[in-house]
């Protein structure tokens, strides 16, 4: 299992595969993840673009089908769930999606978008819904006055509001934040960031949070996942894992983040840049050994013939490198 604590765990992942295509040569989407995530817990969920990020929170939402493993959700595995009893748990489980203005339907007023969600879960009558859907827009900082308005009449931090209040509209237990600020204005994703804090706080709410920016990730997260091609190769808190990486991986990832104060030239040609070779391997490829050893700048015979274990480098610091240490 990984660093993540087990007892009382609010989700548990156990050797999660997703795969998609033909059974000869499948698209290894997610290939044997697992992880928890604690009541009132903040984890994200790093790695490059189509490692299996996105797919990993759809596939907790029963968005895609599984191909093995476990999903527990409160002490209950949720991949044999009919139509009744997956109903119920995406009350529970709630989902950010990245593009803000795409999740919204165009035709129907933003105020109606949001009472739609409890009218589906069946919560109250027609007037309970609105006035629940005006408290969620105070609460995410929007004027109710403009629950009557159309998506496109909003901005993006705006829509990226209204789809958290959402989101919220059937009091859930976890998010599935996929990408939420990405799209969005530096000094509008700190307000997004902010407002997601504060509602954890008063909810107890737990995020799986993805992303590409380690600063976001740093700001909001209590725990980290490095993720590369369908597997997590390093876990652990945003101090251990953004001050000390001991996956290559990881420490290719942060060597890629713009320094300010060193300034952008002196980052890009200095000697502490770790450049990758070549491109990420097609998911459809089975690698002997580890998954990383054809682009690893450290890699040894070991590395291509023997896949290395999620194993405890450090107190509450994991990582699947033979050469961690």
């Amino acid at each position: 299992m990984s660093a993540a604590k087990q007892n009382g765990s609010l989700l548990k992942v156990e050797d999660l595969r997703v795969y998609f295509g033909k059974r000869r040569a499948p698209v290894r989407a997610v290939d044997g993840v697992s992880f928890s995530i604690q009541p009132g817990e903040s984890v994200g969920l790093v790695g490059e673009s189509g490692c299996g990020k996105t797919t990993l929170g759809r596939a907790i939402m029963r968005l895609v089908d599984v191909h093995s493993g476990r999903i527990d959700f409160a002490g209950k595995d949720v991949a044999p769930l009919n139509n009744r009893e997956l109903q119920a748990y995406r009350k529970r489980v709630q989902m950010i999606f990245q593009d803000p203005y795409g999740s919204l339907n165009a035709r129907m007023s933003v105020g109606n978008a949001i009472q739609e969600v409890m009218q589906v879960h069946r919560m109250g009558g027609r007037a309970e819904r609105r006035k629940r859907a005006q408290d969620l827009f105070h609460a995410v900082g929007l004027d109710p006055g403009y629950m009557d308005r159309y998506p496109h009449e909003f901005s993006g931090g705006q829509r990226q509001r209204i789809g958290i209040a959402r989101a919220l509209a059937v009091d859930p237990q976890l998010i599935i934040a996929d990408e939420p600020v990405s799209a969005l204005d530096v000094s509008v994703q700190v307000q997004i960031l902010n407002l997601m804090k504060d509602l954890q706080r008063e909810m107890n709410l737990a995020y799986l949070f993805v992303a590409h920016d380690l600063a976001v990730v740093r700001y909001i997260c209590d725990r980290i996942l490095v993720m590369y091609l369908g597997k997590i190769v390093e876990s652990g808190t945003p101090d251990e894992i953004l001050t000390r990486p001991t996956h290559p991986y990881t420490q290719a990832l942060l060597s890629a983040v713009p320094d300010v104060d060193k300034g952008l030239k002196s980052r890009t040609q200095g000697s502490d840049r770790i450049i990758l070779k070549g491109d990420v391997p097609s998911p459809t490829r089975l690698i002997p050994g580890c998954p990383f050893h054809p682009r690893c700048p450290i890699a040894k015979d070991r590395c291509r013939s023997e896949v290395p274990e999620l194993r405890e480098i450090r107190s509450g610091q994991w990582s699947a490198c033979h050469f961690a240490e």
